[in-house]
């Protein structure tokens, strides 16, 4: 769009639509097949690959995709990483944090130097009243993989949230949050499973 500002020694690859008031700074790397609409800020040194971006700003130094959706109101703070199959709504993600993959965001704050694991989820809406809560994760923050932050909920400063658990309390500053069922392993499970589907058929 003729609105569209573009810094020096910025590199915009093939594919891309940029439409709307949209300003990106120098030595920036947009596409291929990036989508930017709305209100868009790019900070200088970023790159945003294959991915779609609606009103949010980017910080400097920060990357973007390949396949991240950054839906409404999102605000990346520099150095920070959306990476692929992101989807982001209303969130906050400060400096030098990473929402690496396979993760959705919504109505969220994360401090710097936060790290959120593949398949992470904020649940954040709740069809009876629907309404939708936020979720708040303190500096310095880990949160595991295939993990469920059901909002409205804070993690402190430091706090770490195990892989495969689902948070629906508070949890204190660098504590670590578990809630999942204890492994049993039953042990010849197999070798009776196959004679049982053999007797039956």
């Amino acid at each position: 769009a003729p609105e569209v500002k573009i810094g020096e020694e910025t590199t915009v690859l093939p594919g891309c639509y940029l439409t709307g008031n949209i300003e990106i700074g120098s030595g920036c790397l947009i596409g291929p097949y990036t989508v930017m609409r709305g209100r868009v800020r790019v900070g200088k040194g970023s790159s945003v690959v294959n991915s779609h971006v609606n009103d949010s700003i980017i910080g400097e130094g920060a990357k973007i995709g390949p396949f991240a959706h950054l839906r409404e109101g999102n605000t990346i703070g520099d150095g920070s990483k959306v990476g692929n199959f992101v989807e982001l709504k209303k969130a906050t993600v400060g400096n030098k944090s990473n929402v690496s993959h396979l993760s959705y965001v919504g109505d969220a704050t994360l401090g710097n130097n936060v790290n959120i694991g593949a398949g992470t989820i904020t649940a954040n809406y709740d069809h009876i009243t629907k309404k939708k809560d936020r979720t708040t994760i303190g500096d310095g923050s880990s949160i595991g993989s295939n993990s469920v932050l059901v909002a409205p909920v804070e993690l402190g400063v430091e706090s770490v949230v195990a892989a495969g658990t689902v948070v629906t309390k508070a949890v204190p500053a660098g504590a670590l949050a578990v809630a999942r069922v204890r492994q049993e392993n039953k042990e010849g499970w197999s070798e009776r499973r196959k004679r049982q589907v053999v007797i039956t058929t």
